[in-house]
């Protein structure tokens, strides 16, 4: 199995990072651009064959390392459940 994370920061934490790409694709002459918001995109390969036993480890994984729970979101996705 495999899980594809998504973790975003919560509405209303500021992203720099985001700002920073809409000012870059207005700059290169995209108009209408606007709230842009950046986030991280995780892979992992599981060995669990249990669909919900899965579940629980990712989110375990996620929030015990990959997301910061106080700024961030996160979703996820098992391949193969």
């Amino acid at each position: 199995m495999k899980a594809q994370i998504t973790i975003t920061l919560k509405n209303g934490v500021l992203d720099p990072q985001g700002k920073a790409i809409e000012h870059a694709l207005d700059a290169l002459g995209f108009d209408g651009i606007g709230g842009v918001r950046q986030g991280k995109f995780i892979e992992v390969d599981l060995a669990e064959a249990d669909p919900e036993r899965a579940r629980k480890q990712v989110a375990a994984m996620c929030e015990q390392l990959l997301a910061n729970m106080v700024i961030e979101n996160y979703s996820f996705e098992i391949e193969g459940a």
